[in-house]
């Protein structure tokens, strides 16, 4: 048991100190590259596009073309789950 906890606790140690060097040297690595763009309130993007867990609500509201029944298909996709 006193091995397997040493070993546990070493490997632990090892992977949180080189997640923080990684973090630490390169914050940015895993950054959208779109949040580096400077604002332009004038313009709005074309690439819009939701996070990837609200993907599934934008499919189905983009998919019906009236903004009632792509509500109503929203809740009914949702009530389906409960």
């Amino acid at each position: 048991h006193p091995y397997f906890s040493f070993k546990d606790i070493v490997g632990f140690i090892t992977m949180v100190m080189f997640l923080v060097l990684l973090t630490l040297t390169n914050p940015y690595l895993l950054g959208d590259p779109d949040n580096f763009i400077p604002a332009n309130p004038l313009v709005t993007p074309v690439h819009i596009q939701p996070e990837w867990y609200f993907l599934f609500a934008y499919a189905i509201l983009r998919s019906i073309p009236n903004k009632l029944g792509g509500v109503i298909a929203l809740v009914m996709s949702i009530a389906i789950l409960m």
